[in-house]
């Protein structure tokens, strides 16, 4: 019979999600998911298996917690375009002031289409209903979905935010414009 778990379950992948943010999951030692959790390498295995059982978790963890406190923050139901703006620019103002990124994105970029854990591909689909269903255009959808997603490529990468700034808001401006807003 199983132990029960002893240590706090929001934590740990919270702390763990941060390690696969920051670094993603090859450059991910044992000794960091370790720091960050406060639990024991064998503490980690037992509980999710391996370090993809870890980033698993930690990634499912991400989606209910990070992706859908940013989409209620600044896109809830019912805000349209005007909430997809604020959506796109709070990719700009992360809070720790850092560009770690999206761990969705950077695990799209880390493991390709072949090999992406399938919580990519349900972080993508919850961006992209949002965003269809905030713009009441399923066709738009997919290239504003792109263009997130590029987007926070480019924060990964060091790009300037205020040129970022100005590309998504001479996008809403058009798009404000071709809805009727």
């Amino acid at each position: 019979m199983a132990r029960p778990r002893t240590f706090d379950e929001d934590h740990l992948l919270t702390g763990a999600m941060h390690v696969f943010r920051r670094q993603g999951f090859a450059a991910s030692s044992v000794r960091d998911l370790e720091a960050a959790t406060g639990l024991t390498s064998g503490s980690l295995y037992n509980s999710y298996g391996d370090k993809r059982g870890v980033f698993e978790a930690a990634s499912i963890h991400y989606n209910r917690t990070v992706l859908a406190r940013r989409i209620e923050d600044h896109a809830p139901e019912g805000s349209g375009i005007a909430g997809l703006r604020r959506l796109f620019l709070s990719l700009l103002h992360e809070p720790d002031g850092g560009s770690a990124g999206c761990l969705i994105t950077n695990s799209a970029v880390e493991f390709g289409s072949k090999d992406a854990p399938g919580f990519v591909a349900e972080g993508l689909a919850v961006l992209r209903d949002t965003i269809a269903d905030r713009l009441g255009d399923e066709a738009e959808a997919v290239a504003l979905l792109a263009l997130y997603q590029g987007a926070l490529v480019l924060i990964r990468a060091g790009y300037d935010k205020a040129v970022l700034e100005q590309m998504f808001t001479h996008h809403f401006e058009t798009l404000e414009k071709h809805h009727g807003c």
